[in-house]
């Protein structure tokens, strides 16, 4: 199983990783993510695994009748953030298929079928949007909405699936699809350090916090960088500047987090001061109420900013996903397979397991990681830590499909 797992990593780590940074960059529907897509079906058919990409783009390895239902399914996503490590999602499908691997060495017999999957565009790098491919199936994104999603050069995305080969029409929920699983477990590496404090490998999820995604459009108006006077500024540069910092304030105010972490600028000149600055919004919290009182105190102190200055604000929100508690009962089936040891956690960050978690049972097994690093070239899990996640993941897929 060890080899296997190292195999697959060496062979997976060069795709889609930008030379300049040391990071990825495997958007959704680009050479990257075929050159990912291939990857997947070469080592799923090594296994003899029958392989499919289903109406929006996910891809399924089966051992099995995919038709016969209560399947258990484990994997994740292989896109990445712009410049994003090389653990976010491809841990989860890397050490899926190694423990199928660990799992035949141990003569283990199915009596559920089982399948990996690699759920597309989880990200949201490309279009803005997190978790497209599993939004998609579970019904939480429309087709109608699909096609209203633009990259940063104006290419919709039913454009950009169909130069991929894949046929947009085709896309909406698939609650057939979903009617087939019993259990989905995704593997992930540890965003934050709560195991590296803890001591431990390998945890299980208890909950994502709500999150979500909004858009900031401050409207000022374009003048001349050196020759006009700065009280005669409409200036929303300006405004934007002092929103990041009410972010930071609410933010720590509630025990929550808020990021200004995208921002495009109209006409974007040196020497010019802008029309337009947009800004996208993060911010996830414990809980719904802190959540609200962070959105509130944000944009009430961007409203009041914008009106000292002159400044038109409009603000839009882009996605959002409220608290996901796993299911009880499969979260403490896990932690029983596990012999009752592993820590118990929640995250602020958002998953394919919690979108699926409102249609199947579904948890989450996390990686230590060391740093807590995670969305940067620095994301890190020691081969140990990773060894130990596909034996726990093995151990629970061997406990959930053929006990």
């Amino acid at each position: 199983m060890s080899d296997s797992f190292h195999a697959m990593w060496r062979s997976l780590r060069p795709l889609g990783r930008s030379a300049a940074s040391g990071g990825y960059r495997r958007y959704a529907w680009t050479g990257a993510d075929a050159d990912c897509r291939l990857w997947f079906r070469m080592q799923a058919e090594a296994r003899r695994l029958d392989v499919e990409t289903d109406r929006n783009g996910n891809q399924w390895a089966w051992l099995g009748d995919p038709t016969a239902g209560d399947a258990v399914v484990t994997g994740s996503h292989l896109d990445s953030v712009p410049d994003g490590g090389a653990f976010d999602g491809p841990l989860g499908v890397v050490s899926a298929f190694a423990a199928l691997d660990e799992l035949r060495a141990r003569g283990a017999s199915f009596r559920r079928p089982l399948a990996v999957v690699n759920f597309g565009d989880e990200e949201g790098a490309r279009f803005g949007l997190a978790c497209v491919g599993s939004r998609l199936t579970s019904g939480q994104l429309t087709k109608e909405k699909a096609y209203e999603l633009r990259d940063a050069d104006g290419i919709t995305l039913p454009q950009a699936m169909e130069a991929a080969g894949h046929d947009p029409e085709t896309i909406g929920e698939d609650r057939e699809r979903l009617d087939r699983i019993g259990a989905f477990v995704e593997l992930h590496v540890e965003q934050g350090r709560a195991l590296d404090l803890s001591g431990d490998a390998v945890g299980v999820a208890s909950a994502i916090w709500p999150h979500g995604r909004w858009r900031y459009d401050f409207h000022g108006e374009a003048n001349h960088a050196g020759t006009t006077r700065l009280v005669d500024r409409r200036d929303p540069m300006l405004t934007y500047a002092e929103t990041v910092l009410a972010a930071r304030r609410e933010a720590e105010l509630a025990g929550a987090v808020a990021t200004f972490g995208k921002i495009s600028v109209e006409p974007n000149g040196v020497n010019a001061i802008p029309s337009l600055v947009r800004g996208w919004l993060d911010a996830r919290a414990a809980d719904q109420d802190a959540l609200d009182a962070v959105i509130a105190g944000i944009e009430t102190a961007a409203r009041d900013k914008a009106a000292a200055h002159g400044v038109d604000l409009a603000v839009v929100r882009e996605s959002f996903t409220p608290v996901v508690e796993f299911r009880h009962a499969l979260r403490d089936e896990l932690v029983r397979l596990l012999g009752g040891k592993a820590p118990v956690l929640g995250t602020g960050a958002g998953h394919d397991a919690g979108i699926l978690s409102a249609s199947v049972p579904t948890a989450m097994l996390f990686v230590r990681n060391p740093t807590g690093v995670s969305h940067s070239p620095a994301e890190f899990a020691a081969e140990d830590d990773c060894v130990a996640g596909v034996l726990a993941l093995a151990d629970v897929l061997e406990g959930l499909a053929c006990h």
